[in-house]
């Protein structure tokens, strides 16, 4: 095995990019979003703070806020790390049995395919970033070792990078049972040899990272292909890696796992999805009184300082009637400050 990714790897580097670049133009998607949820009070009376995540726009997607609805006062900010951003909301005293909270976002997702040259060029510091360790994305130990197994001297990066996705995908197993999954751990990774998008990713950055290759981590919602509306009962994450040659390189392991397209999403990120945050062990703004968390996708919640689970997530897509692109922005009470 170890003999064949020595010599395999810039073969199927090179045919995935051909292939690419030859294809015709990428794809596209239009779909709205409800992002909603209610924070159900058992205990009134005292301080409520909420943080949610804010989609953003970018090369990959393009995204409208078509409604707002809030019990509380919103404002906007972003975290400092990676510039997420975000709504907050607070109250002195809650007071309502529920507090229900919604964001309908237009999203155009365009296919994210390997760029025939550089599509960014981050400054030092940002790149510096993507290659230190996470709490349970190490550079060392156990990953590291594995990574040094899979490449070979001479290799390029993305070699290096198509190594690691290869022994990523033909270790682990998109499976959900038993307990320790989901987490992104990826020492955990290592040695269950299982788990969902999150434990696949993040062993693949970990080992990246280790070859001193920057590695980021992204996540959101994949898009039912085979439906035009339906509810979405979970997140999906995926990632990308970075070359001088390429800039930002996109893959997602477990939906290569979960589909048995491992050559497409060595260099892709299809349209069936919609992004809103990147990284790991996040402080948000203003900063929770709780530890860093381990990643921002659902609604964060804390009642009287302390971590407060009792929500209720409601998310859903459906295809998007075409709009005018003038249509005005409706905002429901009571407001949002920037």
């Amino acid at each position: 095995m170890l003999r064949k990714l020595s010599l395999v790897p810039l073969l199927l580097v090179l045919s995935t990019i051909t292939s690419i670049q030859g294809a015709p133009s990428p794809k596209s998607r239009h779909f709205t979003f409800d992002y909603s949820f209610t924070v159900r009070i058992t205990d009134p009376g005292k301080p409520l703070d909420v943080w949610f995540p804010i989609a953003h726009s970018d090369g990959f997607q393009q995204v409208r806020v078509i409604s707002i609805q809030s019990d509380l006062p919103l404002r906007k900010s972003s975290e400092a790390d990676y510039g997420n951003q975000m709504f907050y909301a607070h109250t002195k005293r809650a007071d309502k049995a529920e507090y229900h909270f919604s964001v309908v976002y237009d999203v155009v997702r365009r296919e994210h395919l390997v760029p025939t040259s550089r599509n960014s060029d981050p400054g030092a510091g940002d790149l510096e970033r993507f290659l230190r360790p996470d709490r349970l994305v190490p550079v060392t130990g156990k990953p590291a070792e594995i990574a040094s197994e899979q490449v070979k001297p001479g290799m390029s990066d993305v070699q290096k990078a198509r190594a690691i996705y290869d022994y990523t995908f033909n270790n682990m197993r998109y499976d959900k049972t038993g307990s320790g999954w989901g987490h992104g751990d990826a020492l955990w990774a290592c040695d269950s040899h299982h788990g969902n998008c999150t434990d696949f990713h993040s062993l693949f950055i970990s080992m990246a990272r280790s070859q001193h290759i920057p590695a980021r981590f992204e996540i959101g919602f994949a898009i039912p292909e085979s439906k035009t509306a339906s509810d979405i009962a979970g997140y999906h994450c995926w990632a990308e890696f970075y070359t001088a040659e390429y800039g930002w390189f996109p893959i997602d392991i477990s939906e290569a796992w979960q589909q048995q397209r491992k050559h497409y999403f060595f260099g892709a990120h299809d349209v069936n999805r919609v992004q809103f945050t990147v990284g790991r062990d996040l402080e948000l703004s203003p900063k929770q009184h709780g530890q860093p968390l381990n990643y921002f996708i659902y609604p964060y919640v804390e009642l009287n300082a302390v971590e407060y689970p009792n929500v209720k997530i409601a998310f859903s897509f459906s295809e998007a009637v075409r709009r005018s692109p003038r249509a005005a922005v409706r905002f429901e009470r009571p407001g949002i400050k920037q």
